[in-house]
This record gives C-alpha cells, sequence and structure tokens, in this order.
C-alpha cells in the first residue's frame, strides 16, 4: 500500500501534467483583478463607449458580482478591500454610468471609501493616496489621475496631482539611475503617458518647463511607440496598458497606433466572465517552478516532456538588446508573449531548469546557459545584490537589490558553475566566483538578527505591515540549501550553514500552533508558505515540526481544495494569486520531504 506522501504526491504530479498546454509547457492562471477591470473598462470607455458597450457592460457586470461584503474591492477576489482599489472601481462606475445603471454600486463603493475616511467629493483623497504611497509615484499619480478624468473629485484635481517628468524619459538611458525618477524603472510607458495628461490638464506657472515639456512631447510619443511590443501590451500587464491608453485618448492621442493597439491588446484579453488579470501569465515563472517541483523524481516528466520543455526556455530566451529598457541579450523573462522583459528571478529560475531537464546531456544548453549566466552577472548591482530589471536603479524599493532574487541568482550562479565547469574557461569561473562572494555577503547583510530575510514580489496581507518573513527566509534558505551541494558552495558551507541555521530558527519560530504558515508568526497559514517553510526545513533535519506541517498541508487541501493566497505582489503594492503556486509548492515539499527522510517520515505521518 502506498503511503500517504507518496499517494498525494502521485495525484498531485498528475494533475500538473494535466495542467500543461498544448505546447507541453505551463501558462497558469492569474487571479482576476479589480483594478484591472476598472482601468480597462474606463479605457475602453474613453476610446469608444458606444463601440465598446458589450465589454464594458461585461466588466462592470463582473465588479457587481464580485464586490467585498464591506462595499469595497481588493486587488484580487480573496483580498481584502483597499482604498486605492476601491477608488478606482469607483471612478469606472461613476464614468460608465449610462441611465443610473451603476448606482447601487456607487453608493455601495462611496459607503465603503467613506468608513476609511476617504470622501469622494473632496479633494483630500489626493494628499491620502500620495500619503499611502509616499515618495513612489509609480502607482499613486497614475491613480489619482484615472480619477481625475473620471472627475473624481473633478478635473480641477490636477493642480493637486504631482506632475510627472516624463520629459526625462528622453534622456538615455544610462542617466536614468542618476535622475532620482519617482516611478520604477519599468513603469516608463506611465512615467510618460500619465506625465502628458498632467501636463495638459494642469495648470502651469513656469513658462521655461512648460516650453521644454511642449517640446518633449512627440519625442515622448514615438518613444512609447518604440518601446510599445508586438502584442500592443506593455510588459503586457492590463492595469499598465490602460492607464497608458486612457491619458492619451483623454490628451488628444486617440488616433494614434500606439493607442490603436493598446486598445486591441484590451479588447483581446478580457476574459468570457468580463474581467481581466492583471498581466496575461507567468508562463515562465510557473514552468520553470513545475518543473523545479518534480526535477528529483525522474520518471514524471518523459524524455519527450524535457525536450520540448526546452525547446520552449530556449525560444523564448532573449536575443538581441531589448527596446523596452535596452538590457543586454541572455536573459528570459517571465512569459513568453513579446511584452516580457527579462529580469533576475525567471533568469536564474530558467538556467536552473534547462540544467535540471538535460542532466544527461548539459552540453545541449549550454551556450544559452552561459548566456542567461552572463546577463544575471551584468545585473549584479554594487551592494553585490540583484535587483529585478536593472542594475543601478535604487531609488524605490522595487528596483533596489533584493535577498530572494539574490538567492535565487546565487544557486544559478554555483550550479552553473559546478555542471559546466568543464567548459568555463579561467577567466569566465573567476568572474562566477567573484560575482557569488559578493552575493554571499549580500546576503549576510540582509539576514536580520532574528534570521528572516525579506523577499521583493511577495508579501501578505495578514501580517502587519504587508511583508512575508516568512516565504522570503523560505526561499533564501532553500536555496542556500542546494547552493551547499556544488563546489562553491562547499568553499563556503561554514558562511552558508550560518545563515541556514538563522534562517531555519526563524521559521521554527514562524510556525502556527496548527502546524501551518503564513507570511510571519500568528499569520493565517496558507499551501504556498507551509510547503516551501518545509521544504527549506527539511533538508536540516526538523522532523517532528515538518511532519506537523505535512498534516496540516493534507487537512487543508482535502477541505478546501487547492486555493491559492494572494501573496504575490506586482508593480507597486497590487495584490495577486496564481493557481499554479499552491500547486508547484507543494509538490516541490513532498518531494523534498520524500527525498530526505524517505519512509522514516513517511511512516511517522
Amino acid at each position: 500500500m502506498k503511503t500517504h506522501i507518496q499517494q498525494q504526491f502521485d495525484e498531485l504530479s498528475k494533475l500538473l501534467l494535466q495542467k500543461r498546454n498544448a505546447d507541453g509547457y505551463w501558462e497558469g492562471r492569474l487571479s482576476s483583478s479589480a483594478l484591472g477591470v476598472a482601468v480597462a473598462v474606463t479605457a475602453l470607455h474613453f476610446y469608444d463607449a458606444r463601440g465598446n458597450a458589450s465589454e464594458i457592460s461585461d466588466g462592470i457586470d463582473w465588479l457587481k458580482q464580485n464586490i467585498n461584503a464591506d462595499g469595497g474591492f481588493g486587488d484580487s477576489p480573496e483580498s481584502v478591500s483597499n482604498v486605492s482599489t476601491s477608488l478606482l472601481c469607483y471612478a469606472a462606475a461613476k464614468i460608465t454610468n449610462e441611465a443610473g445603471s451603476n448606482v447601487v454600486l456607487l453608493q455601495q463603493l462611496g459607503d465603503c471609501l467613506r468608513s476609511q475616511n476617504i470622501d469622494v467629493n473632496s479633494k483630500q483623497l489626493i494628499q491620502a493616496i500620495l500619503d499611502f504611497y509616499k515618495t513612489d509615484r509609480t502607482f499613486s499619480v497614475p491613480i489619482l489621475t484615472m480619477c481625475a478624468l473620471c472627475e473624481v473629485p473633478g478635473k480641477e484635481a490636477f493642480d493637486s496631482i504631482p506632475q510627472l517628468p516624463f520629459e526625462l524619459s528622453l534622456l538615455p538611458r544610462s542617466f536614468y539611475s542618476m535622475l532620482n525618477l519617482s516611478v520604477v524603472s519599468y513603469a516608463i510607458p506611465a512615467l510618460v503617458a500619465v506625465g502628458i495628461a498632467i501636463f495638459r490638464f494642469k495648470k502651469r506657472k513656469n513658462p521655461l518647463m512648460r516650453w521644454i515639456r511642449e517640446a518633449s512631447i512627440n519625442k515622448s510619443l514615438r518613444l512609447l511607440r518604440k518601446i510599445q511590443p508586438e502584442s500592443g501590451g506593455y510588459l503586457e500587464a492590463i492595469p499598465l496598458t490602460a492607464f497608458v491608453c486612457l491619458c492619451l485618448i483623454k490628451s488628444g492621442y486617440r488616433y494614434l497606433e500606439v493607442v490603436r493597439d493598446g486598445m486591441n491588446f484590451l479588447k483581446q484579453t478580457q476574459r468570457e466572465d468580463g474581467s481581466w488579470p492583471i498581466d496575461i501569465d507567468l508562463s515562465t515563472w510557473v514552468t520553470t517552478l513545475a518543473v523545479k517541483s518534480v526535477k528529483n523524481q525522474p520518471d514524471i516528466l518523459t524524455s519527450d516532456d524535457k525536450q520540448k520543455l526546452t525547446n520552449h526556455l530556449l525560444a523564448i530566451q532573449n536575443k538581441q538588446i531589448h527596446p523596452f529598457n535596452g538590457t543586454q541579450t541572455g536573459g528570459w523573462g517571465w512569459t513568453s508573449h513579446s511584452g516580457s522583459v527579462p529580469d533576475g528571478d525567471d533568469t536564474p529560475g530558467t538556467i536552473l531548469a534547462l540544467l535540471s531537464l538535460n542532466q544527461e546531456n548539459p552540453e545541449s544548453v549550454s551556450k544559452s546557459v552561459l548566456a542567461g549566466c552572463n546577463w544575471l552577472m551584468q545585473l549584479q548591482n554594487n551592494d553585490g545584490g540583484f535587483p529585478t530589471f536593472s542594475r543601478g536603479w535604487g531609488k524605490l524599493p522595487f528596483d533596489q537589490s533584493c535577498s530572494d532574487l539574490t538567492g535565487h541568482a546565487i544557486l544559478a550562479m554555483a550550479g552553473t558553475a559546478h555542471i559546466l565547469g568543464y567548459s568555463l574557461s579561467a577567466k569566465q569561473l573567476s568572474g562566477i566566483k567573484k560575482s557569488f562572494v559578493e552575493a554571499i555577503i549580500y546576503l549576510q547583510k540582509q539576514q536580520r538578527q532574528t534570521g528572516y530575510w525579506l523577499p521583493l514580489w511577495f508579501g501578505n496581507q495578514h501580517t502587519a505591515d504587508r511583508t512575508n518573513p516568512v516565504y522570503g527566509t523560505a526561499r533564501v534558505t532553500a536555496y542556500l540549501n542546494e547552493t551547499l551541494n556544488t563546489p562553491l558552495g562547499n568553499e563556503y558551507v561554514v558562511i552558508c550553514k550560518l545563515m541556514i541555521e538563522h534562517g531555519c530558527r526563524y521559521l521554527i519560530s514562524a510556525q502556527n500552533l496548527d502546524g501551518s504558515w503564513g507570511g510571519a508568526k500568528n499569520s493565517r497559514g496558507s499551501i504556498e508558505e507551509t510547503s516551501l517553510a518545509i521544504t527549506a526545513l527539511v533538508r536540516n533535519g526538523f522532523q517532528e515540526e515538518c511532519a506537523s506541517g505535512i498534516k496540516w498541508l493534507a487537512e487543508k487541501v482535502k477541505s478546501d481544495g487547492m486555493i491559492a493566497a494572494p501573496i504575490g505582489l506586482y508593480f507597486a503594492s497590487l495584490w495577486y494569486y496564481e493557481e499554479l503556486y499552491p500547486l508547484t509548492a507543494y509538490l516541490e515539499c513532498l518531494s523534498s520531504v520524500k527525498e530526505e527522510f524517505g519512509n522514516e517520515m513517511l511512516s511517522g505521518t
């Protein structure tokens, strides 16, 4: 008779394989987004209210059907209501309120916002939004601009909305990191389009700046077109593309090709239920997570499966100077669609997936893996850490080095040197080792006294400060665990083991009494966080704690199913969940338990 864990693993791995697309890789499914719906229907309304009546109506109907009990909206259907999303939904409902069809929705949203001390008829809402996002204008200014265009509280609000310096986007990219821009590196399209809209509607007092900005508009519009991908969607992101389009439309540029293609993107990405996700998909990311979750179980993927996955990942590697941010060749982005941009998490993830899929013949992927490794090392910041998109940007949190990406890069570099070391020159090995050491030092500095690391692109809505130390610590600890299996890891075994020990100590302290883990101590448990914590701990003993977590997972899945938690962060503070996160995390956990403890733990649970 199969053990419980073996049976769970067999069932879940079968489910994972069923979720592949016809081409043999995973696309996943992102949660629908009330914020995405609000911005998209507003853009459709401004572009052609009558011609897009069906799409607009379907979007508004989705909002009506998915409103929270308190009358507001969160970023995902499982998210608690927040002011930003509720405010955007109010603006969208107001501007599309044909024949009073949205009166009830407007009343519910208005009451919810008032309960948060936000009066939709008062300019004080502007300062409330600015205070929430502080110096980061990536999200606050687009939100306020859309509200003002929808006359919430009115177009006079533009006088209080900060001007985005869109003219600075025309300077060489090498200057961007020195400009102290108020938006993150990947939001340049919003900087331009929203900046132009504010310029058009805001009263201007400085004649010199008015002349400079007026002279910059046409060149800025040409830049927007140059960096627009073939799909029409900037970064394949619905909110970003919709913000760009609605601002350009209201600024008098409705007939530009950039608007036409952006609107086509929005219409094509609306789901059958009327909603939109925040992005098309995270296919590269979830595919590499899927590969990692079964990499220690060689019989799950056939030779044909592995070849299809390899061919797909090789085909989507960036092979030219990227038009969006000028990054060099060799990296991978989060999706196979044209708007994807190489980043510091998907690149190490893909490097490791290719090495795993081609263990019998690593030479077949060596060229691409080494190109990816070189790209990754060029991304590394002077502090030794790795950012997401652009080296040298450090003014805003989402451009800074971060621990989870750095841990991932460490493992990718160590794995590359270990498996492909025979084909590397002394100079290449020296470069990898130097980058590796600097990254290790960075991680040492970033580990807090109690042993945790904070991640960048993941949080938890149930912790006091919305951070997720459990996720960050579990990921970094697991990366370091695997790094110890490589020669580079062995050279720094004392340092790595000390960090691992401290990380494990934090994870044990954060386990809930029911055996689960949430984002921090006493935070509601999730499949993702519990699975990742066990994966990190099981390599270092802690059999009792891991067994308790495994028991909680089995009971949770049995009672609620494979339910995803909104732990993902997108753009500034936009929450999402992905249906494959709990499945891949749980499978990785079960695989680690099976490999580490075998029948000893299996019989004990």
